[in-house]
């Protein structure tokens, strides 16, 4: 439910940037994998540039903390190298450089419901007001009381930590078995 939501939200504004279907056309048939956790999203690139369901291996994978999203929103340029990829490096470059050159025309699809007129003074209203700003700071916020005061997302450096410990007691299980072995040969 929520990939097909997904796809569709990211098909509609890439229809809306044409040079970024001709852009994402030249790695037809790739697949890539988005994880932003708790979820995952897999899609396959059409021959048209637009993103269908896949399944299977990908070709690329983006892993996105959950706590980076609002700065990525407002095109933060150090949250973006905060990304980790893996596989197709020329796939993942593409899709960095469309994660930070796609737009979305909001006065476009609020026209359809309310008039252009009326949807350009929104927009340009919204955009008067330094949302942006107040936003990002917001943002900032949230993500390091999340980080730092009530741990409820843990650091990517502490998860590197954790794992690396994970992997020496996983090591030393494997000394300990071997030793034990040896013992009972003898």
């Amino acid at each position: 439910m929520i990939s097909r939501l997904a796809l569709a939200s990211i098909n509609h504004v890439l229809m809306q940037n044409g040079w970024a279907l001709e852009r994402l056309s030249r790695f037809s048939g790739k697949t890539v994998r988005l994880d932003v956790a708790p979820f995952s999203i897999s899609s396959t690139i059409l021959p048209d540039g637009r993103l269908g369901q896949a399944e299977g291996e990908a070709d690329a994978q983006c892993i996105i903390p959950p706590s980076l999203l609002p700065r990525l929103a407002l095109h933060d340029e150090p949250a973006y190298r905060e990304i980790e990829g893996t596989g197709d490096a020329a796939l993942l470059s593409e899709i960095l450089f469309l994660s930070r050159n796609l737009k979305w025309d909001a006065a476009e699809d609020l026209s359809h419901a309310i008039g252009d007129i009326a949807a350009e003074r929104i927009v340009q209203t919204a955009k008067s007001i330094e949302f942006g700003s107040t936003f990002f700071s917001l943002a900032q916020a949230t993500s390091e009381y999340l980080t730092e005061e009530n741990p409820v997302i843990a650091k990517p450096v502490h998860l590197r930590a954790y794992s690396e410990e994970i992997d020496e007691l996983r090591d030393a299980a494997a000394r300990l078995e071997a030793r034990i072995k040896r013992l009972e040969e003898n």
